[in-house]
């Protein structure tokens, strides 16, 4: 990677002449250059995420390697980026979610669960002792008041929610199919969330996945209690299916 910043890149939390953030600027790059893309969707009643799933190794166990996460029965998290900072979000996801289940006794929602590790991701732009994690996060469930909830938290310490979004080297090319979707079809039942994250993810790849080759996480309200659950080889096959005859 070249170093442009006039030795302002040295350090986190010193701005540059032009106002920029160097080591900041370099955690996005480290996501978009990971040679993974992510998708997720949100429908009328589910949210979907859909990314590659890639095996560096041939002797490593494929049912071992994933970046999809359960943080609480109702809430999962897709991470894309450095997959050695994704396994220490998600313990801090985790740990959060427990506590808020601890001290209010309910489901902690998502979108305090985003502001949260927003909050702390932040805060490691603003301190020297620590870097960003160079990993963006997906996180969906279902809000008992709001509904189906998409949100996305990247290393600067933003975040928002979306009715569709991508993250990795793809990006720019996903959003804009994306958007294209999203116009023609706001509400999207559970088969076509899917199938619109699965064949979004296709197109901008030039790919034909196999089913083993990619992981679809999913919340659905009104199946299995709105509880978050990955899909099965077998299903993720069945939706390429139908998409393949579509086309």
């Amino acid at each position: 990677m070249s170093r442009g910043g006039g030795g302002y890149d040295r350090h986190i939390t010193i701005f540059s002449p032009e106002g920029r953030l160097f080591q900041v600027e370099y955690a996005f790059k480290a996501v978009r250059t990971c040679g993974v893309t992510s998708i997720g969707v949100r429908g009328k009643d589910c949210v979907v995420f859909v990314t590659q799933k890639k095996v560096a190794d041939k002797l490593i166990d494929a049912s071992s390697v994933t970046r999809l996460f359960k943080i609480t029965k109702f809430i999962g998290m897709l991470i894309t980026g450095i997959m050695p900072d994704a396994k220490s979000i998600v313990q801090q996801a985790r740990q959060q979610a427990a506590e808020f289940r601890f001290k209010y006794g309910y489901e902690c929602p998502v979108d305090y669960l985003a502001k949260v590790l927003a909050d702390k991701a932040q805060v490691y732009t603003q301190h020297a002792y620590m870097r960003p994690l160079g990993v963006v996060s997906m996180i969906i469930g279902i809000d008992e008041e709001n509904g189906p909830q998409l949100f996305k938290v990247d290393p600067a310490g933003y975040y928002v929610g979306y009715k569709a979004t991508s993250v990795g080297g793809k990006e720019t090319e996903a959003t804009t199919v994306l958007e294209k979707k999203v116009k023609a079809k706001p509400e999207m039942t559970y088969e076509e969330a899917v199938q619109t994250a699965i064949a979004a993810l296709q197109g901008v790849l030039s790919e034909e996945f196999k089913a083993s080759e990619i992981e679809v996480g999913v919340v659905r309200a009104g199946f299995m209690d709105g509880s978050f659950h990955v899909l099965s080889n077998e299903e993720v096959e069945t939706h390429l299916s139908v998409i393949s005859e579509r086309d």
